[in-house]
């Protein structure tokens, strides 16, 4: 089973053109969209919506051969959109002034509470506004360099739209202890990781472990369950556990699960991809939830409306647990679900 289907656009490198511009076509599910929410989602995690709007704005997406104009356009089932991406910006990213929530720091490390919406380092669309650029105005030069000049400090990362606890060296001692902490998982050191998501269903069992390797999709964008002898296959391990569900009781009603997910691997997208393979993805998903959109049609208002306009995926990290790389105590981190995901959860209660 995958996450993917035969209507979903599909990337095409545009090799007439020469000048790094890209094609995609949209599937039904398209229809009816903002052509600026839809770009932004099928060009990958680090385009925001904004960056998209201002490509629009200089004339970089067509439709049919003709510039489009608006941003709130919308979209047709079949149209074919060109975008002409830009030349890449300077590498190293600058200091900008981005109130953080830090829950601690010292001269080792800093460990801070990302809100959903903060991409993590710069990429493709996303070379400002990011949390690296809010790490080098608040930590100054005390970075850890061997991320290299994009990624300075960083160990791991969450997606943009996911909230929660993260962890950032401050040294190049601590980037290389926390580096291969994340890369083993706690499988043979001090590593904890949880994660709060808000599912479409309730599991059979109320534990389980989705054991699928993950590789790119169709599309080359997303991620995708596949065949584990594939190239690009990456073992992929989650455990989860049903932590509440709503809806049972109300058999004429979609039903849902407070679902808390612990990583045995670290892959793009894993919590994400594998819930929805299992067939609970994530409440909100633009990527991998898509099909499970009509289910909020089943609900009572308000919820159905809340559900609606909930603008990400419920994914929250809100347990991070690590040894630390100076003194070697254990740290503990916990952050509470952000108050966008709180009301939508405190919604399905109610009903």
């Amino acid at each position: 089973m995958s996450a993917h289907n035969e209507e979903t656009p599909i990337l095409i490198e545009d090799e007439s053109t020469g000048d790094g511009a890209v094609e995609l076509q949209a599937g039904a599910d398209a229809a009816g969209k903002r052509l600026d929410q839809w770009l932004a989602a099928r060009l990958g995690p680090d385009m925001s919506r904004s960056r998209v709007k201002a490509l629009i704005k200089q004339g970089a997406v067509s439709i049919a051969g003709r510039p489009v104009e608006e941003a709130k356009r919308k979209m047709a089932a079949g149209e074919r959109v060109s975008v002409v991406m830009p030349e890449p910006e300077p590498a190293e990213p600058q200091g900008e002034d981005i109130a953080l929530d830090v829950l601690y720091e010292d001269d080792e490390l800093i460990v801070i509470n990302k809100p959903a919406g903060l991409v993590v380092h710069p990429g493709a669309g996303n070379w400002t506004g990011t949390l690296v650029n809010a790490l080098i105005h608040h930590c100054g030069d005390s970075l850890s360099g061997i991320g290299g000049v994009r990624r300075p400090g960083i160990v791991h990362r969450l997606d943009k739209e996911t909230s929660g606890v993260m962890v950032v060296a401050k040294t190049d001692r601590a980037h290389k202890a926390l580096s291969e902490a994340f890369a083993d998982h706690g499988r043979t050191g001090d590593l904890e990781r949880a994660y709060l998501a808000l599912v479409w269903g309730i599991p059979q069992r109320p534990t389980g472990t989705v054991d699928a390797a993950l590789g790119r999709a169709a599309d080359r964008v997303r991620r995708a369950v596949v065949p584990q002898g594939r190239d690009d296959a990456r073992h992929a391990v989650t455990h989860f556990s049903v932590v509440e569900r709503f809806g049972e009781a109300q058999q004429a009603f979609a039903t849902a699960s407070l679902v808390e997910c612990r990583l045995e691997t670290g892959r793009t997208h894993q919590i994400r991809v594998h819930m929805a393979y299992i067939g609970h993805p994530v409440i909100g998903d633009p990527d991998y939830g898509q099909a499970f959109r009509t289910k909020a049609n089943r609900l009572p208002e308000p919820l159905k409306a809340m559900v609606n306009a909930f603008p990400r995926q419920a994914l929250h990290a809100w347990l991070l647990e690590f040894r630390h790389p100076a003194t070697h105590l254990t740290m503990r981190f916990e952050a509470p679900i952000p108050e966008d995901m709180e009301e939508l959860v405190g919604g399905f209660r109610k009903f």
